[in-house]
């Protein structure tokens, strides 16, 4: 047998081994056995590169990672659906379609809805040639390379005898739809691992899904367990599928896993008793969901019935009821806004609700406390709205603390905020900043984001500051990362070079570092030290974003009320939002850890330094591994004394024990 025949071969039966194992769950030989003939499959091809094909199971995972994501407009728009909560919305539905198709007997393809990113993936006459992901429906984001290494996505579409319409799916463009998930099983093993090697533990399959596959080096995403299960597939004769049921069908043939618990029924108590049996069964699915999806089988009428909005009129999203618990609030914290509106937040023991821990919720305000008497130390009935935000549902009044008081809001705003005065406009629920408007806020937030010491963006500086808002081009941060130079220019204080300047200096800054993207987005009593002890501690936004108060506290320097600060500002859903939108415009802070021969060490600089100014002497410090402190403390390796020097820190350094050198010996260990 000749080297091509051999590789031909070897391809095909690994092929139908990589189906039995991810598809059908049931695999036909060994590990080993798979191991071993992949070997020797590799060994062929790199003996004769000329014998490597796109779809063979070599070529999964790229080495090379990604500049960017290519945004790639759908053929089709990838549309949301209708949610609904019980049988009566059920029943409006259908004679809602019962008033546009007079007379038509429906009948009702039903399905697990899986909790996971969208994902469509085109092939071309049976080869994968690019994967796409939902993005707003309209356009996404080019992510083929990643979608390779998933092992259950096949790299061409099977043929398969008995389904005599395969060959016809191996030509033209066929696109597939489904969800990108992980299986439970495989992110508590994920967990279980970084929990041994000492790393932050993911808090949920959904959001771990979608971060992985938006990673730009497919060897990280190869690592993870990630599944693919299809729920549609489109192709130009929209006959040759002509149901739903057909596809599921059709799916399965080409060699695509889907869910094995779809069903078609024609009578609507059919369609209820199978929400009812999923509704006990659905923490029994290797996979999280939060309810079903409920469509026409027949696809020429769920055509024919159109889209509402962004919604098409032949389906449903049935959604059960949010899981709820209970637990006990240990503070209300009020968080500021960017409008400057006082937004009371519960900070509570963590509890898991669907499939998530969840330690703090919005109170939304004044009135909102007091309508549901909310105290600290209550205990508290949370849930998720539509499994997704947590909210606080009612007190149990039964547990609550002798001595537990009414939250008096005034009172807290100026314990929490003694430096500012607050009111509530007539008419109005919301405390806000007294004198300071929207914009003027903005303005104050923006110049402090690109200052020296958080992103230090050039020529974005106050009077650029106040231009950009004025003119209503920047509603919030993120907003300078869609600026174009045509917009900047029309402003009179930008010609082409200032403007082609600014808009240069914040592309500039689309990666910057982590610590000082933290700083910048201007958490009370975040400042750039306790930014840089929270990135080094925690690594990633994603990690700070989501730790609970323990494990804020547990880093060196931060107490009570920076944790409680943070789980404020990061249960704000405006600031959610706002970090969103960083993301959607392509800002990725970037996380390196900081290590040279200064690591270990700590300084306090004081008095007036010749050769530099402090910020300067900061980043130095910083940039060869140090810690630069603003006060001395029993861990203060050096006091660094320059010119005119008060003798309080001194006294402070002699006590302790603290190192004292001039700026002399300073330079020399930064060599």
């Amino acid at each position: 047998m000749n080297g091509t025949q051999r590789v031909v071969e070897l391809r095909e039966l690994l092929n139908r081994y990589s189906y039995e194992y991810h598809v059908l769950d049931d695999p036909s030989v060994p590990d080993a056995v798979y191991d071993g003939l992949m070997q020797e499959l590799k060994t062929l091809e790199a003996a004769d590169p000329s014998l490597v094909t796109p779809d063979s199971p070599t070529q999964r995972v790229g080495n090379t990672p990604l500049d960017k994501f290519v945004k790639v407009t759908h053929s089709r728009p990838m549309i949301s659906l209708n949610d609904v909560f019980d049988r009566e919305e059920v029943e409006a539905w259908v004679k809602r379609m019962d008033k546009l198709l007079p007379g038509a007997k429906h009948e009702f393809f039903c399905d697990i809805k899986m909790d996971g990113l969208a994902v469509a993936l085109i092939y071309q006459d049976g080869l994968l040639v690019q994967a796409v992901t939902r993005g707003d429906g309209r356009v996404g984001e080019d992510v083929t390379m990643n979608i390779r290494t998933i092992p259950n996505v096949p790299l061409s579409l099977r043929k398969d005898k008995a389904f005599t319409d395969s060959a016809k799916f191996s030509r033209g463009r066929t696109e597939v739809r489904g969800e990108v998930i992980m299986l439970k099983k495989d992110f508590e093993a994920l967990n279980k691992q970084r929990e041994a090697e000492g790393l932050p533990l993911f808090k949920n399959p959904r959001n771990l899904s979608a971060g992985t596959i938006r990673q730009l080096d497919p060897q990280l995403v190869a690592e993870r367990p990630l599944r693919f299960r299809a729920y549609d597939l489109l192709r130009d004769d929209p006959n040759e599928v002509p149901t739903n049921m057909s596809v599921y069908e059709a799916l399965s043939a080409l060699g695509l896993a889907r869910n094995q618990q779809a069903a078609v029924f024609t009578e609507l108590d059919d369609v209820m008793k199978f929400v009812a049996e999923w509704d006990g069964k659905r923490h029994d699915l290797p996979f999280n969901t939060d309810g079903l999806v409920v469509k026409l089988n027949d696809r020429a009428a769920y055509e024919k019935l159109g889209v509402v909005g962004k919604n098409p009129r032949g389906a449903i999203a049935y959604k059960y009821a949010a899981e709820q618990a209970t637990t006990v609030v240990k503070d209300i914290v009020i968080s500021i806004g960017r409008t400057g509106a006082a937004t009371p937040v519960a900070v509570f023991d963590p509890v898991q609700v669907a499939g998530t821990t969840v330690q703090h919720a919005s109170l939304h305000n004044a009135d909102e406390i007091a309508r549901k008497d909310v105290r600290v130390g209550d205990t508290v009935v949370i849930f998720k709205a539509g499994d997704i935000i947590p909210q606080v549902e009612s007190v149990v009044t039964e547990l609550r603390p002798k001595g537990a008081k009414p939250f008096n809001y005034e009172k807290e705003l100026s314990k929490q905020y003694p430096e500012l005065e607050f009111d509530r406009p007539e008419g109005e629920v919301v405390y806000r900043v007294k004198g300071a408007t929207g914009p003027l806020l903005l303005k104050r937030a923006l110049e402090h984001f690109a200052s020296k010491g958080a992103l230090d963006i050039d020529t974005l500086g106050e009077k650029n500051v106040v231009a950009l808002v004025d003119a209503g081009l920047v509603k919030d941060m993120a907003d300078i990362y869609a600026l174009t130079y045509e917009q900047v220019l029309e402003l009179d204080r930008f010609a082409d070079i200032s403007a082609r300047k600014l808009i240069d200096a914040i592309a500039d800054k689309k990666t910057p570092p982590l610590e000082r993207f933290v700083y910048g987005l201007g958490i009370r009593h975040v400042g750039t030290q306790t930014a840089i002890d929270l990135v080094n501690h925690f690594g990633s936004l994603e990690a700070l974003e989501h730790a609970t108060t323990d494990q804020l506290e547990a880093v060196d320097g931060i107490g009570v009320v920076v944790a409680e600060s943070l789980l404020a500002w990061f249960a704000d859903e405006d600031n959610l939002a706002l970090l969103q939108k960083f993301r959607d415009l392509g800002v990725e802070p970037f996380y390196e850890k900081k290590t040279g021969k200064l690591e270990g060490m700590n300084f306090v600089v004081t008095g007036t330094l010749e050769s530099m100014g402090r910020d300067e002497a900061a980043d130095k410090i910083r940039s060869l591994g140090g810690t630069f402190q603003t006060s001395v403390a029993k861990d203060t390796t050096y006091l660094v004394v320059g010119g005119k020097v008060g003798a309080s820190k001194l006294k402070k350094a002699e006590a302790y024990g603290t190192k004292i050198i001039d700026e002399a010996a300073f330079l020399a260990l930064l060599g």
